[in-house]
């Protein structure tokens, strides 16, 4: 007679947090500037101001925009951010930087609001693998939030996870 296989992990008090889950949905966009540039370079602001008054703003309704310029041109500060007074009123979020700075910017935002309460004295299982591109940022700030509330903190899968950290007051790991 064969022993019984029995499933340790789905026994254990381990609580698996997948960021995936908190995946912030909507379009993310690219502004670029250096498109109303003259020559690429070159800011002229009353031309700027004109395409900015008669641009098609409704496009980016519901989406996630980060403006930026991919020339070498050097940009007064006002001219972000009056793309950003335009765009403001149809996104979801508006940051300057790339789409990197974005997506890092919009994880903090999730990681800050979230209730760690339920994570108290628990060991818990940072899931790294997942279809969505989540930034590596997201993950030490993540961290962060939850080193002040769990147990012990391990990364990867239940079957092979890495031990990262534990409360100096217990004896686990």
């Amino acid at each position: 007679m064969k022993d019984e296989i029995i499933n340790r992990v789905a026994q254990s008090q381990l609580i698996t947090f997948d960021l995936q889950e908190y995946y912030p949905q909507g379009d993310r966009v690219f502004f670029d500037i250096s498109k109303w540039l003259h020559e690429g370079l070159v800011l002229k602001e009353l031309d700027f101001r004109e395409k900015a008054k008669n641009y098609s703003w409704e496009e980016f309704k519901g989406t996630y925009v980060a403006i930026g310029c991919s020339s070498d041109a050097i940009l007064p500060a006002w001219a972000p951010l009056l793309i950003a007074s335009y765009l403001n009123s149809f996104t979801k979020e508006v940051v300057f930087g790339d789409l990197e700075m974005l997506e890092n910017h919009l994880f903090q935002k999730v990681i800050d609001g979230l209730d760690v309460d339920s994570f108290r004295n628990k060991p818990i299982i940072i899931k790294g693998c997942s279809e969505k591109n989540i930034p590596e940022n997201a993950f030490t700030q993540l961290l962060a939030k939850l080193q002040g509330v769990a147990k012990s903190i391990f990364y990867g899968e239940a079957c092979s996870s890495v031990p990262i950290w534990k409360n100096k007051s217990t004896n686990i790991l």
